[in-house]
Formats: structure tokens, C-alpha cells, sequence
């Protein structure tokens, strides 16, 4: 599979490169996140976003195994955190919900159950429970699950739902700013707060949000 970046083709292997390069070590859970983000596009028949063009609904949380996941969907569909077009569900699950902005059409798909529970029975998941480092497990022992995630056939490891419209109205962005009179940061519109009359950011206010 190519992937279309601008007048980049970007081969299937050199994204594979590129997702641990970004996510900084070798484990099956990138992978997983850049085949989900790949079947949902497939799914949707679209391209990557290189602006705001896709939104996606992710379902990881915080604090879990597997939360490696999201940097794979980042990599694969283009929805990243610096474009806004990506949230984080807080679901604790390896899941995606892609949705095409344009035609409002939308897909989840997620990681076979099956698959992830075999994986949980191996030795590379016994050492990070047991507290060993992902970039310290063997790479003996992670290669095979990398080479198995992203070699294996889309019906073997994933669940891709049914094509439904959505009703989905895309965040707008601001221009707008301040300068804080506390810190005198710059602040855009969404973190201004007033305190005692002066236009402040979060942290000045003494607000959590």
C-alpha cells in the first residue's frame, strides 16, 4: 500500500520506519495503531489529512498498556494533536472512530479482542508488567510481534465497522490572544481568564480550567 503525502509517496514499509523513529522504540502497540488508523482510511477511501480534512476519535486513556496505539494512528491517518483534528476518548481501549469531515461519513475500527489477548500471553508483556522498560525488552523477543501486527491480514487482527453517517461539526480555531498581565505569556483565546480585572491564563488564575 502507497499513502499520497502532497507529491510524497509514502511506502507502506517507510511508514512503518517513521512510526517508531516517532515513537522512539520497538512494541507491537504502534503498529496496532498504525494498521487500525490505515483500515479506517481504507474503510472511508481517503487519504491522509494533511490539514483538517479527517477527525479522529480516540479511544485510548491514560495510564494503560497499549496506549503506544495512539502515536500509530497520529502516523497512519494525519490526525494529530498539533492540528486539533484528534481527541483522546479516555475509553481505556485500542479503538478508533475516523470520520471524513466532507461527506460526514465516519468508521470504527478497532483491534480483534482475540489477537490482543494471545499477545497479553507472551513473554514481552510479562516483562513490562514486571516493570522492564519497552526499548530494554529483546529485540528478539519484540521483532516477532511487530513483523506478526503489521504482516497479518487485516480480518486476522481487526474489526472494521459498518460506514455511517455522523452529524460532525469541526472545533474552529481562534486567532485570538492576549498577553497574560501576570506572567505576560501569550495566551489564546480559549486559556483567557479574568481575575480581580486583569486578563490572566489558567495557571495565574488559579483555575484548574
Amino acid at each position: 500500500m502507497k499513502m499520497r503525502k502532497d507529491n510524497m509517496v509514502l511506502e507502506r514499509d517507510s511508514l512503518l520506519e517513521l512510526g517508531i523513529k516517532f515513537h522512539g522504540h520497538l512494541c507491537p502497540a504502534m503498529p496496532w495503531g498504525l494498521r487500525v488508523g490505515l483500515a479506517a482510511m481504507a474503510a472511508l477511501g481517503v487519504e491522509r489529512a494533511k490539514n483538517k480534512e479527517l477527525y479522529c476519535n480516540c479511544e485510548v486513556g491514560d495510564a494503560h498498556a497499549m496506549m503506544c496505539f495512539a502515536d500509530g494512528v497520529q502516523i497512519a491517518t494525519g490526525c494529530t494533536f498539533g492540528k486539533g483534528n484528534i481527541a483522546r476518548l479516555g475509553y481505556s481501549k485500542n479503538a478508533i472512530e475516523l470520520i471524513d469531515v466532507k461527506s460526514n461519513r465516519a468508521v470504527r475500527v478497532t483491534c480483534k479482542p482475540e489477537r490482543v489477548v494471545k499477545g497479553f500471553q507472551g513473554k514481552f508483556f510479562e516483562l513490562r508488567k514486571s516493570g522492564v522498560e519497552p526499548q530494554d525488552v529483546p529485540e528478539e523477543i519484540v521483532r516477532p510481534l511487530v513483523d506478526a501486527v503489521w504482516s497479518a491480514p487485516d480480518d486476522d487482527i481487526l474489526v472494521v465497522g459498518e460506514i455511517r453517517k455522523v452529524d460532525f461539526v469541526r472545533p474552529k480555531g481562534t486567532f485570538e490572544w492576549a498577553r497574560c498581565e501576570r506572567c505576560g505569556e501569550v495566551v489564546f483565546g480559549p486559556g483567557l481568564r479574568i481575575v480581580d480585572g486583569k486578563v490572566v491564563c489558567i495557571p495565574c488564575s488559579g483555575y484548574r480550567a
